[in-house]
């Protein structure tokens, strides 16, 4: 029975696919290549060109490959971006997640893991943040994604959808053995632009607002290795198929780091001391946002392996070391 991975050509989705072939499962990838790349996933998966909202296609897919549970990551991402349009991401994140998951209880696919994000939050009264403390999304993008929460436990109870609901925290880092990363030009992550900016690839690095009521002023967040984050899926779906009722789960290591504590981690790491210009801050970031990951480790099994700042930063830079190799 296989594993359909939507968006598996992007970042977090193809080292969800390599992870899925190292733990023997069959794949097949949708992906509509908008930030993707074809490169990026593991040699031998079948890769269909095309949307998470054409139903015709998904249905084919589900029949074809016996897909007997869904991994749905495509989606925009970007928070400003969302703020700028917010109708684009209702309908890429909202709208096409409605129709997948229709698609999934039509063919009768028994399992579904969602991609979801800490952003439903917003700016959270406790830290940690724990599940069911209340959502009160700050950006479009945090209400996509939210909105999509409530479709698929609403298809859970109707039609017996099991799934799993993964809020991420800040996702970084890149496979420790260098077969994908990071890749997408102009992303806003703020430790693949550190990475850049060490090594060249951009003249400076922005740090937006100052003044939050933080340690030192600047965001804090919770960063979490994607190696770490594909196990979870992989946590997830092994729970899934031994019963498990569906669950919300957080995606983090439940410590916060502040911008300006990344940016010396890069330093540090990287030996460079590159330029930092203050900027006003932007629309939807909340100044602090770090997860309770307990139900997650005690509910699906998760053991996070690399809670090492140092260690996400090294792998983010050896990849984009890699990468500079290849764009010449």
């Amino acid at each position: 029975m296989t594993v359909l991975v939507t968006g598996g050509a992007g970042y977090i989705g193809s080292h969800m696919v390599y992870a899925l072939i190292a733990a023997g499962e069959p794949v097949v990838v949708l992906d509509n290549l908008s930030t993707g790349f074809d490169w990026a996933i593991a040699e031998g998966v079948p890769l269909i060109v095309g949307e998470t909202g054409d139903q015709a296609l998904v249905a084919k897919l589900i029949k074809e490959h016996g897909v007997e549970a869904i991994i749905h990551f495509a989606a925009s991402i970007v928070v400003p971006d969302s703020v700028a349009d917010p109708l684009g991401y209702y309908r890429n994140n909202t709208v096409n997640s409605r129709a997948l998951i229709e698609c999934a209880v039509q063919g009768g696919v028994p399992h579904f893991i969602f991609s979801s994000t800490a952003a439903v939050y917003g700016n959270t009264e406790r830290v940690p943040v724990t599940e069911d403390d209340p959502p009160m999304p700050m950006s479009p993008y945090g209400s996509s994604k939210l909105m999509t929460e409530i479709m698929l436990r609403d298809a859970g109870f109707a039609h017996g959808l099991g799934h799993v609901i993964l809020r991420y925290f800040n996702v970084a880092g890149a496979d420790p053995e260098l077969r994908t990363g990071q890749s997408t030009k102009g992303a806003t992550h703020l430790i693949k632009v550190a990475v850049e900016t060490a090594l060249g690839r951009r003249e400076k690095l922005d740090v937006f607002g100052t003044d939050y009521p933080t340690a030192d002023g600047t965001c804090v967040r919770d960063y979490i290795h994607v190696s770490d984050l594909a196990q979870a899926h992989l946590d997830a779906l092994r729970y899934l198929r031994r019963g498990g009722a569906s669950v919300t789960a957080n995606c983090g290591y439940g410590r916060g780091y502040s911008v300006r504590e990344v940016i010396d981690t890069v330093k540090q790491v990287s030996g460079v001391d590159f330029r930092v210009d203050l900027s006003p801050p932007r629309a939807g970031d909340p100044a602090q946002i770090v997860a309770s990951s307990d139900r997650a480790r005690a509910v699906l099994g998760w053991k996070p392996t690399r809670d090492h700042l140092p260690t996400i930063v090294a792998h983010a830079l050896g990849w984009e070391r890699k990468l500079m190799l290849r764009n010449r």
